[in-house]
């Protein structure tokens, strides 16, 4: 139960001798009464949060039910039929190859197919790669049949076999040499490919 302060009208607690806001002296005997909620610092109590609650295991539902249905929906896995065995077969030319399939000759003749010359970027990519992945840090930049590495590791004793193990790669996209220079641009070494 609280009182009313005659002169600023704030909620008091009963004994208290002045008003808490405005100083002002309250009366000392029966206080005017609030039949309200008086506001100040008392809180209602309130019930247990049933919403939040209903709400968190709606939710867990659905994700179990997504994920449930997921897994089972998946088509069986379908084995792939083997791929028949390359045989040397002695003919005109001794590097001929043919597909043996349950011992019957093919048909037709295979096609043969020009070799595609790879994209200068995606080897230079390729060997950008291998550099990250050895921790050796470089940028792979193409200039005609150039190819400038630039590096703070080109002094490093794992740079040259980084480098061969991706020559052919930057062979077969028609680059022709490579040049390995620091950051400040001083060339460390140069070699072709």
């Amino acid at each position: 139960m609280s009182a009313v302060c005659p002169r600023c009208a704030v909620a008091v607690v009963p004994g208290y001798v002045r008003c808490p806001k405005c100083h002002a002296a309250l009366p000392t005997g029966r206080m005017k009464r609030v039949t309200g909620d008086p506001g100040g610092t008392t809180m209602v109590e309130k019930g247990f949060p049933l919403t939040p609650v209903l709400v968190a295991v709606g939710v867990a539902g659905v994700i179990i039910l997504v994920f449930g249905f997921n897994r089972t929906s998946r088509p069986p896995e379908v084995a792939q039929p083997a791929l028949p065995e390359l045989v040397e077969v002695a003919g005109p030319t001794p590097t001929a190859r043919t597909r043996v399939v349950d011992s019957v000759a093919p048909t037709a003749a295979p096609v043969a197919v020009a070799p595609v010359a790879a994209d200068p970027q995606l080897a230079a990519a390729a060997l950008e790669d291998v550099l990250r992945r050895q921790r050796l840090w470089g940028r792979v930049q193409i200039s005609g049949a150039r190819v400038d590495v630039r590096s703070g590791s080109c002094g490093d004793k794992a740079m040259p076999p980084a480098i061969d193990g991706e020559k052919a790669v930057l062979r077969g996209a028609g680059l022709t040499k490579l040049r390995c220079l620091e950051q400040s641009g001083a060339v460390v070494f140069e070699r072709d490919l």
